[in-house]
């Protein structure tokens, strides 16, 4: 049967679902049509065995400005202890932010990332990442990550134990290509914020956002087929609507809109693994080693206790390439210190098109407005990431409202 709505956001993830609390706040008769069976989008979550299993390691860092938008303790995080764990010949070094945890400076210090010089550079990189504006960190020069890195004076031991390993955990890349201007941001949020888990997983973050709209206005298991300028067309039918915001994966998007081009080439493998109990006196990121298939792995459950059914110990490790679990149990028993056959495996789950690339030169605030009442958002506009999403999300909501002449709520800009 036709239907209609002032607006039709295509795709509840995090980004179309902040264009559409933001267009219901205003007043807006919006309408989101989901082709999956859940809010969220690639940021979602199931249960196995009573545990709690993202898709892919994803955490949220409360240093996004756009983590302003959301009600934090609703979704009760659990937060990881801000550093990582570097293991060398052996032996286990932990590196720790030494605002929150003063007595892990001298392990730190002592940590084999190079010279007193070296870490100098390491620590002056994140002062300026973290506290610089900007404004300024987006007027730097521009280049990958790695020449960057190296121009500022880090050498080889931190790239290649700690910076290389832990950020490829997060870029889904290890060849630190990505854009030094992205990673500057991406380091001020770390520095700025913390980084945690929801309660009942990160798929709590879309069903927030999801539970702010009208009852009904969200409608999951109905995938569009086409869109164009005031119409949505579904199997059930089509909908008319003033405006469009097409909010779906960048594949998706690229498909509905021929002229926008978009793509996710990251992909990350991730092995959950179950422990009697944690090996850790502490919730820290485990690094991989030089020459390794894991990237990172940390156990999970020691930040969320909630994501353990029983309190044993819940494992999540990473590979950039898809590994199965038999290839690297070796290297994640090694990474915490415990026997192979200690590791229970709950599953593993693989996303082939986990997130867009951020490669020089760094396209931020791409168009959300494509022109007769049709626009587009989600991490491929901005960054990719979470706050990419949502800060997209948001941009192509006052767009839409400018177009239609409501008015905008400038304490929720961004």
């Amino acid at each position: 049967m036709p239907q209609r709505a002032e607006v039709v956001v295509v795709g509840a993830g995090l980004a179309g679902l902040s264009a559409a609390t933001r267009l219901a706040d205003a007043g807006i008769d919006v309408s989101v049509l989901e082709a999956s069976g859940h809010v969220g989008g690639r940021v979602a979550s199931e249960r196995v065995d009573g545990f709690v299993v993202d898709r892919g390691f994803q955490v949220f860092n409360t240093g996004y400005p756009r983590a302003a938008d959301l009600d934090l303790p609703a979704l009760q995080l659990g937060f990881f202890e801000r550093g990582a764990v570097v293991r060398e010949d052996g032996r286990v070094h932990r590196v720790v932010d030494p605002r929150r945890r003063p007595t892990g400076v001298v392990g730190t210090a002592t940590t084999p990332l190079g010279s007193l010089r070296e870490k100098a550079a390491l620590a002056g990189f994140a002062l300026r990442a973290g506290y610089a504006p900007v404004a300024r960190l987006l007027r730097a020069p521009e280049t990958t990550a790695e020449a960057a890195l190296r121009s500022a004076g880090i050498g080889d031991a931190a790239l290649q134990r700690f910076l290389r390993p832990f950020l490829a955990g997060v870029l889904l890349e290890d060849e630190l290509a990505t854009s030094s201007r992205y990673v500057d941001l991406l380091w001020r949020s770390f520095v700025r914020g913390s980084t945690g888990l929801p309660a009942a997983g990160m798929q709590a973050i879309g069903e927030q956002l999801a539970g702010r709209l009208p009852a009904g206005r969200v409608r999951l298991g109905t995938p569009v087929r086409s869109v164009g300028p005031g119409a949505v067309t579904t199997d059930e039918g089509t909908w008319t609507a003033r405006a469009v915001v097409v909010a779906t994966d960048p594949s998706t998007a690229a498909r509905l809109l021929p002229s926008v081009d978009a793509a996710a080439p990251r992909r990350v493998t991730t092995h959950l693994h179950v422990l009697p109990q944690s090996p850790w006196p502490s919730p820290l990121l485990v690094l991989g080693q030089p020459g390794g298939r894991v990237v990172n792995t940390a156990v999970v459950s020691d930040a969320q206790p909630r994501y353990s059914p029983d309190g044993r110990a819940l494992v999540s490790s990473s590979t950039l390439v898809p590994t199965r679990e038999a290839e690297v149990r070796a290297e994640i028993a090694a990474a915490h210190g415990v026997s192979p056959s200690d590791l229970e495996h709950l599953t593993t789950v693989s996303v082939a098109e986990a997130q867009p690339a951020a490669v020089p030169p760094l396209r931020l605030r791409r168009p959300v407005d494509l022109g007769d009442g049709l626009y587009v958002c989600g991490d491929h506009r901005d960054t990719p990431s979470i706050q990419g999403a949502m800060a997209s999300g948001a941009r192509a909501a006052r767009a839409v409202l400018a177009a239609l002449g409501a008015p905008t709520d400038d304490r929720r800009s961004g």
